[in-house]
C-alpha cells in the first residue's frame, strides 16, 4: 500500500508518515518497481499502535521504546503519565476560573483586565498586608467577583485579612450568600467556621434563613454560632440552641445576653421563660448549671419568670436558692 492510501486511511498526514520513517519508528518494508514506499499489514498495525500511544500523551522517544524494548515495563510510565496529566488540569482549572472571575467582573478595556488580574494576585499574595489591601481595594476601586472573595474568606487565617474579606463580601449585595452556605458543609472545621462568621456580617433576611438552617448544621461550633448572631437579631428560632449553650456553659453569659434581647416580646419573654423552666426541671443537671439557668431567668420579664424564681429561692440546692432571692429582690426594686 502507497503512503498516500495509507495516510487516507489511517488518519495520519504523508508528512507525519514520513516523520515517523525518519527517527526509526515505523519503515515501509517494501518499495515499488518505481521506488515508491509499499507498507505492508504489519506496518499500517504499527502506526495505529504509534497513534494510539500517542493518544495517552506519550512522546514519540518513549513511543519508540514502549514497542522496541522487549522489557518495557509500562506501569512506571502510566502512573508518571496520571500525574503529569493531573497537574496540567490543575492548572488549566486555574486558569478558567481567573478567566471566568475576570470575566465577572465585566472589565470595559484592557485596563480594567489588568487592574482585576492585579488584585485577583494580591489576593493570593503570601503577604497578609497585601492581602488585606486588596479586599479594601475589591470594594474601593476594581469590582472583584464574589466567587473570588467567597475563595479567599473561605481559606483565609489571619484574622485582620478576614475582617476585610467579611466587609468587602457584605458591601457586594449578597455577599455571596450561595457560596458561603455551601461552605457550611464544608469537611473542613475551619473552613465552616468562617463561612458562618462572613454569613454573620451580612444583615439581611437572606442571610437570617441561612443562618436559621445554620441551626441544625452539624458541627456544634457553626450552630452556637448561628444562634448568637440570631438571638442578637431578635429571632426567636435561636432561642432552644441559646438555652443549651447556657447548660453547656459554652459562651454562656453571651448567650444569656442574647435571650435577654430576645424577650423583649412578650410571646418570646414566655417562650424563653418555659424554656429555662423546663431545663431547670431536669434532675440529671448539675448545680452550676441550674445556677446559670436561673440567673438567666434575671432579664426575662413576665410572670413565668417571676413564679419560676419564686419557687427557686426555696430551692435544696442553696446556691441556686440564693440567686433566685437576690435577683428577686433586683426585680422588685425595679
Amino acid at each position: 500500500m502507497l503512503i498516500g492510501e495509507v495516510a487516507r486511511r489511517s488518519g495520519v498526514s504523508a508528512r507525519m508518515l514520513r516523520h515517523y520513517e525518519s527517527l526509526g519508528l515505523v519503515r515501509p518494508t517494501g518499495r515499488t518497481h518505481g521506488g515508491y514506499r509499499a507498507y505492508a499489514s504489519d506496518d499500517i498495525r504499527r502506526i495505529f499502535h504509534i497513534e494510539s500511544l500517542r493518544a495517552l500523551g506519550l512522546s514519540l522517544r518513549e513511543v519508540g521504546y514502549a514497542l522496541d524494548d522487549s522489557g518495557f515495563a509500562p506501569a512506571a510510565l502510566i502512573d508518571d503519565l496520571i500525574q503529569q496529566t493531573r497537574a496540567r488540569i490543575a492548572q488549566e482549572t486555574a486558569l478558567l476560573t481567573r478567566l471566568r472571575r475576570i470575566d465577572a467582573a465585566a472589565p470595559a478595556g484592557w485596563e480594567d483586565v489588568l487592574q482585576v488580574v492585579a488584585l485577583l494576585q494580591a489576593l493570593g499574595s503570601e503577604s497578609p498586608g497585601k492581602r488585606q489591601r486588596a479586599a479594601l481595594s475589591a470594594v474601593e476601586d476594581v469590582p472583584v467577583p464574589v466567587e473570588a472573595l467567597v475563595e479567599a474568606v473561605l481559606g483565609e487565617t489571619d484574622p485582620n485579612v478576614a475582617g476585610a474579606l467579611r466587609w468587602a463580601l457584605a458591601q457586594s449585595g449578597d455577599g455571596g450568600l450561595p457560596l458561603l452556605a455551601d461552605g457550611l458543609g464544608s469537611p473542613v472545621a475551619a473552613v465552616r467556621r468562617r463561612a458562618v462568621e462572613s454569613i454573620a456580617e451580612i444583615p439581611n433576611d437572606e442571610a437570617n434563613a441561612v443562618l436559621r438552617d445554620a441551626l441544625a448544621n452539624a458541627d456544634i461550633v457553626v450552630r452556637r454560632y448561628a444562634a448568637l448572631v440570631l438571638g442578637a437579631r431578635g429571632v426567636a428560632d435561636a432561642v432552644p440552641t441559646l438555652i443549651e449553650m447556657i447548660v453547656a456553659e459554652a459562651n454562656d453569659v453571651e448567650a444569656a445576653d442574647a435571650l435577654s434581647t430576645l424577650a423583649s416580646g412578650p410571646a418570646s419573654a414566655e417562650q424563653i421563660a418555659t424554656g429555662l423552666v423546663d431545663c431547670l426541671a431536669d434532675d440529671t443537671l448539675d448545680s452550676s448549671a441550674r445556677r446559670r439557668l436561673t440567673q438567666a431567668l434575671a432579664d426575662i420579664p413576665g410572670a413565668t419568670a417571676s413564679a419560676a424564681l419564686a419557687e427557686l429561692s426555696h430551692d435544696e440546692d442553696r446556691p441556686v436558692a440564693l440567686t433566685a432571692t437576690y435577683i428577686l429582690q433586683l426585680r422588685d426594686e425595679r
